[in-house]
């Protein structure tokens, strides 16, 4: 797969894992820290299989793309176009697999204000209650009645990882970047369990608040 054919917020989230990890691995070591990615997550959506085939047609399947960095987790080949009210729309939201029990659409605050949706910052799955939005595919049209988010900020850690900072599944934790921008992001919730890699989810805009992609230090502190 060339870099050509990667649309431009897939190939940012890329570089921005590589360098980062370098930059938190070199923090981690020397603090004694488990080494720490921390990614960006730009916009995407998750989806039932009984939606990927309104959408892609009658038995379709996601694609694969490129694996994410926790384990069984990839971004897919397919892309939808979101539709707020008022027809504002986001023309290609990537799709991000496997697939859920429940269809949902993790979108920053700059997003929300392009298509005219308030967007409440939730937990992802957490969505009762939350605004809906029309999803568009090649083959069919999905009307999400609820499931627009802007998925808070969190640590994903195995129960080691845990131990080592002193938490526990649904804790907070903050999150300080040194960088031109310097800021001390609070309240990251921990989601601990007994597999996964230690990495923080921000979204674009507080990447981008922060000048994430020129960090110096990066350290997950318990509060």
């Amino acid at each position: 797969m060339s870099v050509a054919t990667l649309d431009r917020a897939t190939v940012e989230r890329i570089v921005r894992e590589l360098v980062l990890e370098k930059v938190s691995s070199n923090g981690s070591a020397r603090s004694g820290q488990p080494n720490l990615v921390v990614s960006i997550s730009a916009r995407h959506v998750h989806l039932t299989d009984e939606h990927v085939e309104t959408l892609f047609g009658p038995g379709a399947r996601l694609t694969p793309m490129k694996p994410l960095y926790q384990d069984g987790f990839y971004a897919a080949k397919e892309t939808v176009m979101v539709v707020g009210p008022r027809r504002r729309m986001l023309p290609e939201v990537r799709i991000l697999g496997p697939t859920r029990p429940a269809s949902q659409v993790e979108l920053a605050f700059t997003d929300g204000i392009s298509l005219g949706i308030e967007l409440p910052v939730r937990a992802s799955g957490k969505i009762g209650g939350t605004p809906g939005c029309v999803i568009v595919g090649p083959k069919g049209v999905v009307e999400l009645k609820e499931g627009v988010i802007r998925a808070e900020r969190h640590v994903h850690m195995n129960f080691d990882h845990a131990q080592n900072y002193g938490v526990k599944n649904g804790d907070r934790m903050n999150l300080r970047i040194q960088s031109t921008c310097s800021v001390v992001l609070q309240d990251l919730l921990v989601r601990a369990d007994a597999t996964s890699k230690l990495e923080v989810h921000l979204d674009t805009d507080e990447g981008n608040a922060c000048d994430l992609d020129h960090a110096t230090k990066i350290e997950l502190l318990k509060q």
